[in-house]
This record gives C-alpha cells, structure tokens and sequence, in this order.
C-alpha cells in the first residue's frame, strides 16, 4: 500500500461526515408514539440487535438514513462506482459462472468428478489441492505420509495435471486453482498442458489463488517469508500481463479471512487491503495499472447474516473503484471493475443435523447472487463431515440451478438497490472499512500489520467474542446450541482410503525413473540463477522446469535454499 498519510484518512473523515445525518422528526415522533404504544400494549422489551460486524441495527431505516448524494454513490449497472453490479446487464445478459468443489484422492478420482459436473452442468471448473501439495512436498516425503488426497486431489508433477485435466479442452473452460504457496508452479503445470495441447496461452482463461498475505493472516499455509512469496507473485503478475491476458493471476481471498474468524467488516476491509498492496506492486514493477488491474479478482465468503453480506459486496466494488480511480489514478473503467467469486460459509456448517445446511448454502447464496458475484461455489450439506459427496455436490449444484432458472431472482437488476436498510448498511462498513484502512496506515502498510500480528489479533478477538456468544445463547445455531437433536446418526459420507497415496507413490517413482535427469538439473540449476537475480522473472524458468517433470518438491526447494522459512508472531 502506498504511503499516504492523508488519503485515508480524508476519506474516513468524509465518510463520517456523509453517514452522520440525524433521524428526522416524523421518524423520531413515530418511535415516541406509535412504537412506544405498542410495545406498552403487547409487553415488548426492547432488545439491541447487531450483525457480526457489531454494528448496532436500528427498528426501522427511512431516508433519513441515507447520504444525500445516493444517486452518486449508486450509479447504474456496469457504471462507476459499480455500485449496483460490474455489467449493464447483470444477469439477464449471463448467469453467473457454477463452480462447485473439486479435488479429492488421486489424479484420476478428480479427473472422473470434473466430467461428472460437467455433464450435471457445471460451467467452470475448480480444483483443491491437498496439505502436502500445499506445503510443496512430494507424495514420497514422509511428512506427506496419510494425508494424500484427504482435503483435495495430489499434485507432485506435471504428470498428475496431465491426469487431472486429460479429456477437457481447456480453451473451452476456465480453471480456478485453491493454490497459494506454491501457485506459480501450478500454474506453470497448468501452462505447460495448455502448450503441449497446441493452445496459445493468451486464450486460456482461469484463476489461481495466490493471495500469500491471506496466508499469514488466516490460512498459515506459506513455504518462505513474505518477501520471496511476494516476488514471486510480483513475477506471475508481470508475465501473465504480458503473455496470458485472460488468466487471473492472483484471487485476492477474504474466503479464509472470514472462515479464520473475522466478522464481515474484517473480511472487506483486510481482503481489500491485500489488494491495494499488490497493485502498488504492480506499479512498482513498471506495470500500467489500467493494463494488470483488471486481471486481479476476489474471492469473498457469503455468510448466513443475509442482508449484512449483500451490503458487503456492494461495498466491496464501491470501494475498490473509488480508490483505484482517486488514489491509484486508473483510467480504465475495467481496472476500476471489482470482480468476485464467492463460496458459502463453512463455518456456518454444522455436523449437527447436516441436512440443515442445505437451508443454509441456500440463504447464503441468494444473498451471493443478491450483492452481484460473478462465480459461485455452494457447499455440500456433509463438508463439516468429509469431503463432499458424490449425492452431496450435486444438490448443492442444483441448488444453484434452482435460484437461476425457478425463483425470478435473476429477472432485475441489483434488486434491494435503494432499500433504506441495504444502502445505509452498505455505507456503514464502507466507513468501517476505511476505519480499517487508515489503521493499517498508520502500522506501515499491510504487510507490517500482519508481521505485528495486527490483524491476526482483531480476527481472534472477534473469533472468540463470537464463541462466548454462542455458548452464552445470545446467537442461535439451529441444531447446536438449541433445537439440539439428541438421537443423531452418523451420515454416510465420502471417504478416502490408502489407494490414492498408493497410487501416487507409484506414479512418482515412474516419474523419477522415466525422466531426463540431466535436463532436470540443469532447468532447475537455471531456475536457482534466476531467484538469485532480484531483477529476473522467474516464470519461465519454472515452467522449463516442470516441463522437465521436476516436482513440486524440487522446485520449491531452489527457493527453500534461498529465502528459508518464516515462523509468524506470537499472538496475545
């Protein structure tokens, strides 16, 4: 983030000023009156209500609670401030894209479970990756031991991509990878196959995830200091503008964020901080924002408060266009354009009654479709048990299909746009964003307020306010804290066995066996020269390397050598 004392600041000032109208008089006799009286008559106590933000909720919202500059603040759809949607069209023009959860056991179980959604009608693809892929270790490191394929699909070479994506065209998919640490060799594999299939890597579409800050701030799945992770992505920004325009390079996740503990608030503010950080990278690098701006998308969490999520988004794009347009000077409405995948919660999962989830992904992804995402992941009623089932993914596809083609919720645009509730929520946490936003300022930027262990600490604050709530009874989770079911059965669910590590074990000892060593040795010798040069890219490099079947170990290793591990902050 670039240091600028007085931009964030300013706009927090104007913000407070614009949301600080007082309540009308008509609003106020109401409450002294009408209300009053019938709460009198019928022994209503009154109770305070707040979202998981802490921002308190009034009775009733009027114009009152609106800025007087609304029309601004909303705009049209596909216009600044993008307010109200990113297309002119929304939905009426294209659905949002289906992406539903794949990645599990071996190369070929997830190979088996991409066509099966494709032939359900699926209309992108996504792929997980389990804790040794990760981490960047092999199939055969015996830290790997047990946990293959258990909490996705294992990737040690090029080989196991050539399996994973062997029968689909990948000029007719787009590809979002969940791949963070060791991102840029995925996507190398993912390169490499395009290449070898004779397709030009300006026409292969997709995203991988990338957002190494969110790492250190929730998810805690990094193989080397900020600093190397981050000249990595700096490097698959500037080759991926230049030579794959249509791949995004990094997902910029609130996902995590949010699933670590954050409240909605948190995850706006914090994934967009993230995000402001990489495009001053950008344009450190030499890069013209309005050229690699738009490559860069979200991935937001769409949790169970339903109109505090809605507003969320709206917030998000009305946000993201502001200061892309009045702090980083981008001219391009696409640069300007925040654009969005979201999943439903898994926290908000349960493994109490597990069909109930199903209500709840429902809920979660109309107020999805409601604040204007581009792709959509509902998860399966049984992943706070397993992986998902085969049953499972299914009816959380269908329930996708059944919002789109059956509810009329696509028929208009921005639907709750100038609802008295959605818009003043919308403007409050876009004020409690910026709150945010000036902190982490006033810390050095991002970066220095997640090696403070900052932000790690405001998200375990709210975390463990939100559990004292639950077990005080002042929040309510059907089936778990009331409603509680005493005579649960287990459900059948999917599980993993030994044949997928069996079978990699396998694979990459033919691997190893089958392969040029010396042409090993040498891509990754040359690899090593160029993380040693702070000015070279290293993104060809990697891909010779992997073309090579050097394995995700290997290559990860060259930077191991050179940037060693990280150990974060104690957090109190």
């Amino acid at each position: 983030m670039p240091k600028n004392d007085t931009f964030w600041k300013n706009k927090l000032m104007e913000l407070e000023k614009r949301n600080s109208k007082p309540e009308g008089d008509k609003t106020a006799n109401w409450r002294k009156t009408t209300l009053q009286k019938w709460n009198s008559a019928t022994g209503y106590d009154e109770k305070e209500y707040s979202n998981s933000s802490s921002i308190p909720i009034k009775d009733i919202y009027t114009d009152d609670n609106l800025p007087g500059n609304m029309d601004e603040l909303l705009g049209l759809p596909g216009e600044y401030p993008f307010t109200r949607g990113v297309y002119p069209n929304m939905y009426r023009g294209k659905l949002w894209t289906m992406r539903m959860f794949s990645g599990f056991g071996s190369p070929e179980d997830t190979n088996r479970r991409l066509k099966y959604l494709i032939s359900h009608g699926e209309t992108g693809l996504s792929v997980a990756f389990d804790m040794p892929t990760l981490y960047a270790y092999d199939a055969d490191n015996e830290r790997s031991q047990g946990e293959i394929g258990k909490c996705g699909v294992n990737v040690t070479s090029l080989k196991d991509m050539e399996v994973i994506f062997d029968g689909i065209n990948l000029s007719e998919v787009t590809t979002s990878m969940t791949i963070n640490a060791p991102a840029a060799i995925l996507t190398a594999m993912y390169f490499a196959i395009a290449q070898k299939e004779g397709h030009d890597l300006r026409n292969i579409g997709g995203t991988v995830q990338a957002d190494i800050l969110k790492e250190y701030i929730a998810q805690k799945e990094w193989i080397y200091p900020p600093e190397g992770h981050i000249r990595i992505i700096r490097d698959m920004m500037s080759y991926c503008t230049r030579n794959a325009p249509k791949w995004n390079y990094i997902s910029i996740s609130g996902y995590h964020i949010r699933e670590a503990g954050s409240s909605a608030v948190q995850e706006l503010a914090f994934t967009l901080a993230d995000g402001f950080y990489y495009v001053d990278m950008g344009i450190k690098e030499g890069l013209d924002v309005n050229e690699f701006a738009p490559r860069l998308s979200f991935f937001f969490n769409s949790s169970i408060n339903f109109f505090e999520e809605i507003a969320k988004m709206r917030a998000a794009r009305r946000i993201w266009a502001t200061v892309l347009k009045e702090k980083f000077h981008a001219t391009s409405q696409k640069a300007m354009t925040l654009r969005f995948h979201t999943q439903t919660s898994g926290y908000s999962l349960t493994w109490q009654q597990p069909l109930n989830n199903i209500i709840r992904t429902t809920i979660e992804a109309m107020a999805a479709i409601l604040g204007g995402t581009q792709s959509l992941h509902t998860n399966s009623y049984d992943e706070a048990w397993a992986l998902p089932s085969e049953e499972a993914v299914k009816v959380a596809l269908r329930t996708q299909q059944i919002l789109a083609e059956e509810t009329g919720i696509i028929d208009t645009i921005d639907p709750l746009g100038g609802s008295y509730y959605i818009e003043y929520l919308t403007s409050k946490m876009e004020e409690e964003a910026y709150r945010y936003f000036e902190k982490i300022e006033s810390l050095g930027g991002i970066l220095e307020a997640v090696k403070k262990g900052y932000i790690q600490r405001e998200i375990a604050a709210t975390s463990y306010r939100r559990q004292k709530r639950l077990e005080d009874e002042k929040e309510i989770m059907v089936g778990v804290n009331k409603y509680v079911d005493p005579d649960e059965k287990p459900i059948n669910i999917l599980r993993i066995g030994k044949d997928a590590e069996e079978m990699q074990l396998k694979r990459i000892k033919e691997v190893k066996a089958n392969r040029d060593q010396d042409k090993v040795n040498d891509a990754l010798a040359k690899l090593d020269e160029a993380f040693r040069n702070p000015d070279e890219n290293v993104m060809p490099y990697i891909i010779e390397a992997v073309k090579t079947y050097a394995t995700i170990e290997e290559i990860s290793d060259v930077g191991r050598k050179i940037y060693g591990g990280w150990k974060e902050p104690v957090i109190v």
